[in-house]
């Protein structure tokens, strides 16, 4: 059976590349079990955000109050990550960016057949090197590093080509009830929030698969 997964994420959430990462696990896991297709779904922690972006450290100071709950927070991160293959690295990054057009490349890439690669080239920039993903000219490089032809995503970027989709998008998530990522649906019938381990999702996977009427228990994990 084709289980169809859409993961509702946002490029800058630390919790969304961990629940990549667990996904990418449970899918090895159910490997024989079920075949996959995986869509990658627009959300914008930050809806508001100038199109500048905004300095790193304003950032944390107004989400977390002080540079203690920061640290604090992205501690327990970078260990779950560090178990999962990802070396995190906070201190890289310097501009928290608006996020629009980094799922508008998303949406590029899924058209192109690379949406996969593009996603996992987006958080690889963005949270081990610390690469402003507002800067389009970065954007540009990080699709060419992914597989894309620069010369199609660059004057792809200058327009304003899906924004409008991608806004629809976010707020037809939220509309669902979807206020923290990542959040992941399956067979656009069941939706499970959270960062959830292998566990977790293997089963979701056998849930959809044999259409039970209940949905597993969902813990509240890995919500940003």
């Amino acid at each position: 059976m084709t289980l169809v997964v859409d993961v509702v994420s946002d490029v800058i959430c630390p919790w969304c590349y961990i629940g990549k990462r667990r996904l990418e696990r449970a899918f090895e896991m159910a490997a024989g079990q079920h075949d996959f297709t995986v869509a990658w779904r627009p959300f914008q922690l930050n809806p508001a955000m100038p199109a500048e972006g905004m300095d790193r450290a304003a950032y944390l100071a107004a989400k977390f109050g002080d540079a203690n709950g920061a640290r604090d927070s992205y501690r327990r991160i970078e260990t779950l990550g560090a178990e999962l293959g990802i070396p995190f690295r906070f201190d890289r990054i310097r501009r928290t960016p608006n996020t629009l057009d980094s799922h508008r490349l998303i949406r590029f890439g899924q058209r192109a057949g690379r949406q996969q690669e593009i996603v996992e080239a987006l958080f690889e920039a963005y949270f081990t090197g610390g690469v402003d993903l507002g800067d389009r000219n970065s954007l540009v490089e990080i699709a060419e590093g992914a597989g894309c032809d620069p010369h199609a995503v660059e004057p792809y970027l200058a327009t304003d080509e899906d924004r409008a989709a991608v806004i629809a998008d976010d707020e037809s998530a939220r509309r669902m009830g979807i206020d923290g990522v990542p959040s992941f649906i399956f067979n656009r019938a069941l939706l499970l929030p959270g960062a959830a381990d292998p566990e977790m999702l293997l089963a979701a996977f056998d849930q959809v698969a044999q259409d039970q009427p209940e949905p597993p228990r969902m813990a509240q994990v890995g919500r940003a």
